[in-house]
């Protein structure tokens, strides 16, 4: 009774995971798929191989990490983010699956999962946070002088810029950026945000 219940919890929380974390945010259908996969298959064969009482369930949890760690390098990039839901969903499937003397602390952890992701992904952590990579017109050798350029470029504070390439020849600088945008308002080069219908629409003059 209390394996089929971790295995109903499991589906439950990668079901609020996927539907009701990560795509409503970022929108990527394809992902929806691969994590719901992950998280059923690791808690089959999961649940399959553990034998209640053995030494086998953190060796077996162990594997299970390292084997689609391996599968997912050698897969499309994932962005930091992308990967925290992947692993998320791979360890909603090992305590789903995983045999335990207490019930609760196993809910306790995918609760725990649940909200980390729900608080650390949240929209408005953090927002005026940004991160850019971008190909600039000139070579600046002097960094000095490049966060001066990046700084009144993006109309914002520059916390970090680290050059990738730096060309003499093309005059050109790749930058890794890391800024903060001022609150209330975007940074240059980025589009307002969109007025409702309400206050963009307007008003019909009626001459008599």
């Amino acid at each position: 009774m209390a394996r089929t219940l971790l295995f109903a919890c499991d589906i439950a929380a990668v079901s609020l995971l996927v539907f009701a974390l990560y795509f409503p945010r970022h929108r990527r259908r394809d992902l929806v798929v691969a994590y719901l996969g992950v998280n059923v298959g690791v808690l089959a064969v999961a649940g399959s191989l553990s034998v209640t009482g053995s030494g086998t369930g953190l060796g077996l949890g162990l594997a299970l990490f390292g084997v689609l760690s391996i599968i997912r390098l050698r897969s499309t990039e994932l962005d930091q983010h992308e990967v925290a839901y992947y692993f998320s969903a791979l360890a909603l499937g090992v305590l789903g699956a995983m045999p335990t003397d207490n019930l609760w602390r196993s809910l306790g952890l995918m609760v725990l999962i649940l909200v980390a992701l729900a608080v650390g992904d949240h929209p408005r952590l953090l927002r005026s946070y940004r991160r850019q990579l971008m190909v600039l017109d000139t070579a600046l050798p002097d960094h000095t002088a490049l966060v001066a350029h990046l700084e009144t470029t993006l109309g914002a504070r520059v916390h970090a810029a680290v050059v990738q390439r730096l060309d003499l020849v093309n005059d050109t600088t790749v930058v890794d950026v890391r800024y903060r945008v001022p609150t209330g308002r975007p940074a240059k080069g980025e589009p307002p945000a969109p007025r409702s219908a309400a206050t963009s629409a307007t008003p019909l003059t009626v001459r008599s």
